[in-house]
């Protein structure tokens, strides 16, 4: 049994991790704890401290997923002084303190509503191009193909089911990444599931910055695509309001062969969560088969 689930004679994990965070410095008074729904790669807590809400992240480095703690609050705190998320209230190793935002997380139907279109397209431009006005200190890159390379080492090195697949995944990979060519590169979010958009009522904000970095912008149009069921027109509609001009077959071609990247690497992703992952609750195994299903749709689709 992993320390996540706790040994026999161990205080349960919630137990553990609510008397760590009420022990944080950070709070006026004694704090009222709550374990909050979703998270892959860390546990969400919602912290009330004298009438005022909080999100308190837990997590520690994920080296195997390129998850760094430091790139992570770089780039919450950029993003926020760009007014697209909440203010980072403290942090300490393993431990993130944001303002709680009274707003409802959207789903995939809401992304793909054509009338959310102009804002969502803002945002993602928000991203790419005001957070580097922002950050300070070293942040990462997020280059997919690198990402894929090093997903399909770990696979073999770990003895993963999936180790005798690697050579097929590693020549598809590299068919995408000569058809993608030179890049632009922005700073991008870079997981853009419809869960890290949240809608208040008057405006959207972008949350969790665990996977962000330097990257094409076609990576986070792509991954918004996948992620949310786009169809054709969806996805065409989405080039033209972000490139502002009505896409040709190239950008086509590229934009394709980057959306069959990410997911490919969400893909690998879950495989190699397989055999790392601590956190519980997650049925890694059956998200890597709808992830494998989506991809390989997409792959047929891009070789026709």
């Amino acid at each position: 049994m992993t320390d996540e689930q706790g040994r026999p004679g161990d205080e349960p994990p919630l137990l553990r991790e609510a008397d760590r965070i009420a022990a944080l410095p950070c709070w006026r008074g004694r704090v009222e704890i709550a374990p909050l729904a979703g998270g892959m790669t860390n546990r969400n807590f919602l912290a009330s401290d004298g009438g005022q809400r909080y999100v308190v992240r837990l997590g520690e480095d994920i080296p195997q997923h390129g998850v760094l703690r430091f790139n992570e609050l770089a780039a919450s705190r950029a993003a926020h002084a760009a007014g697209l998320s909440p203010a980072v209230i403290y942090a300490e190793p393993g431990v993130t303190v944001l303002d709680y935002i009274d707003a409802r997380a959207l789903a995939p139907q809401d992304i793909r509503d054509p009338a959310r279109l102009t804002s969502i397209v803002d945002l993602i431009h928000r991203c790419h191009r005001d957070i580097p006005r922002f950050l300070r200190g070293p942040v990462l890159s997020f280059n997919v193909f690198h990402v894929v390379r090093d997903y399909l080492a770990t696979l073999r090195d770990g003895g993963s089911r999936y180790a005798g697949e690697a050579a097929s995944w590693a020549d598809r990979a590299a068919l995408l990444e000569s058809v993608v060519g030179p890049i632009d590169l922005v700073f991008g979010h870079n997981d853009l599931l419809a869960s890290n958009l949240l809608d208040d009522g008057r405006r959207l904000w972008l949350i969790d910055w665990d996977y962000a970095g330097f990257n094409t912008p076609l990576f986070d149009l792509g991954g918004i695509a996948s992620n949310n069921g786009f169809d054709d027109a969806h996805e065409r509609a989405l080039l033209a309001a972000y490139f502002d001009r009505s896409p040709d077959g190239s950008l086509i071609s590229r934009y394709e062969a980057m959306k069959c990247a990410s997911l490919l690497r969400e893909t690998l992703w879950s495989m190699v969560s397989e055999l790392t992952s601590t956190i519980s609750g997650v049925d890694f195994a059956a998200y890597t088969q709808e992830n494998r299903a989506r991809f390989e749709a997409a792959w047929a689709a891009f070789g026709k």
